[in-house]
């Protein structure tokens, strides 16, 4: 029953969800990076990226508890090798990564808002983000931390400010809004959710969140008030598991899977295997000029955005709707670096 067991994870382990690293024989393996692997995110992050057999090094770092992480995740029987690095150890955590990804930093809890978390997290994304720049300024680099909308844009500023910024390589990590935008189209119309897609587009909180349900296949006609509150529970899906909680957490375990899928993607186009993905990067496909749509991933990162295509006008009215929020969150990652 254990070999049945382990036979049956290691296989997971290839072809989970969407066949996590099948084709990773392939292509060389990678050195990846966690920053902030002894969150609750980031735990669980390095343990689905340990079995991604696309990676061969696995470089896990926070500041403080990482030598433990990498230790157990060491013991899984997947070839990337795991070391752990305290605040002492960033930079050589860093040098010669792929891909660097960035849970570091605190979540939004109860009576927080989102200018309590900017404060906290603006500060952590920038002295990563240098860090990288310093160490593996070729890196694609993944931004879980929030807010986002901002956290993106300060990382863009402070690579620009060092001479080493490529709008290839930076991305924000918005799977977690398509993962969710899928279950809940397909718990509402009885849909296999493995054959469900529905593109997410705008920004990675509240309104900014918009689920295109008129492009989701399989294509199922809804009401407008059924349409109204799929949008709705997409957009605040982080604040229920927040209330399910009694605000003793938030969306950790669902978004390390999220972060798991982007990155699998990510290692699949550095090795070859182009592929699409909603994500939150520089963009002219709107007035905003960081902005979440689908994106062509290949060997130098974003090889291509696409446009928003055909939208119904519910969407158009939740596009214009975002639009405010979503452009003064950005120019407040950008003063962020500029003002500092």
């Amino acid at each position: 029953m254990a070999s049945q067991s382990s036979a049956a994870l290691m296989k997971w382990a290839q072809v989970a969800s969407r066949g996590f690293a099948a084709a990773a024989a392939s292509g060389p393996g990678r050195k990846v990076a966690v920053l902030g692997a002894a969150g609750g995110i980031g735990q669980p992050l390095s343990m689905l990226m340990k079995m991604n057999a696309q990676v061969s090094q696995l470089s896990l770092y926070d500041i403080a508890g990482t030598p433990g992480v990498a230790a157990d995740v060491s013991h899984i029987n997947t070839k990337a090798q795991a070391k752990g690095f305290d605040k002492d150890g960033l930079a050589e955590a860093l040098r010669g990564c792929d891909l660097v990804i960035i849970p570091a930093g605190v979540p939004r809890k109860p009576g927080m808002t989102r200018d309590d978390l900017f404060k906290i997290n603006a500060g952590i994304v920038r002295d990563l983000v240098e860090a990288v720049g310093k160490h593996c300024p070729g890196a694609v680099l993944n931004i879980i931390s929030n807010p986002v909308n901002s956290t993106v844009p300060i990382a863009a500023e402070q690579l620009k400010k060092m001479g080493v910024y490529d709008k290839r390589k930076i991305m924000g990590v918005t799977t977690l809004d398509v993962v969710r935008a899928k279950t809940f189209y397909a718990e509402k119309n009885g849909l296999d959710v493995a054959s469900v897609d529905v593109p997410v587009v705008g920004g990675h909180a509240g309104v900014t969140i918009l689920p295109l349900f008129s492009q989701a296949t399989p294509k199922v006609s809804m009401a407008a008030d059924v349409l109204d509150a799929l949008t709705k529970r997409t957009q605040d899906g982080g604040t229920e598991v927040v209330q399910a909680k009694a605000g003793k957490g938030s969306a950790t375990l669902s978004m390390a899977y999220a972060a798991a899928l982007f990155a699998d993607s990510c290692l699949r186009g550095l090795n070859g295997t182009p592929t699409v993905e909603c994500t939150y990067v520089e963009s002219t496909i709107t007035d905003a000029p960081y902005f979440a749509s689908k994106v062509k991933l290949s060997t130098e990162g974003v090889d291509k955005v696409f446009d928003l295509g055909t939208m119904s006008d519910y969407e158009k009215d939740g596009l214009k709707a975002m639009m405010p929020e979503l452009l003064a969150s950005i120019e407040k990652g950008v003063q962020f670096i500029k003002s500092g």
